[in-house]
């Protein structure tokens, strides 16, 4: 991995400092990000990654980055952090295994007897994308605690 600075615009009361970063990994993947330092937070402003990052990926680019990209800035600065992994919106905790299966099917079945859509309800509690909470869903179906889809003939 490495950080190296990439401009720099001075102002009144501070300054505000780009910085390249780049992650390689040995398979050949690379990740590069554009990392904002201003007023004390750092954001991250642009990534391109080879091959694509899935969103739980992205969601932990910023623990990736975290400690070089601390050292470039000035750690002993104590910037705070925004962007990708840090300023998005918190996941409710959710639990793995049959326990997680029987709360999104309780989920999934709570809404659909209200009449809601059931999907973006699992979505709601669980804080994942929609592809996601239809894995989760079909989890539950797989585990039993959700009828079939498809009733057969």
């Amino acid at each position: 991995m490495s950080v190296w600075p990439a401009w720099e615009v001075r102002e009144e009361g501070g300054a505000t400092v780009w910085f390249h970063v780049r992650l390689g990994f040995s398979d050949g993947a690379r990740v590069d990000a554009l990392a904002v330092l201003s007023g004390g937070c750092v954001t991250l402003e642009e990534v391109r990654a080879r091959p694509s990052l899935s969103v739980d990926d992205l969601a932990v680019l910023a623990d990736w980055i975290e400690g070089p990209l601390g050292s470039a800035c000035g750690a002993d600065a104590g910037p705070s952090w925004e962007g990708a992994g840090r300023g998005r919106r918190a996941r409710p905790a959710w639990p793995r295994g049959v326990e997680g299966s029987r709360r999104v099917a309780q989920e999934y079945r709570t809404a659909q007897s209200e009449g809601l859509d059931p999907v973006l309800a699992v979505m709601g509690a669980t804080g994942h994308s929609r592809r996601r909470s239809l894995r989760l869903i079909a989890q539950a179906r797989d585990a039993g605690f959700l009828t079939s889809r498809h009733a057969r003939r």
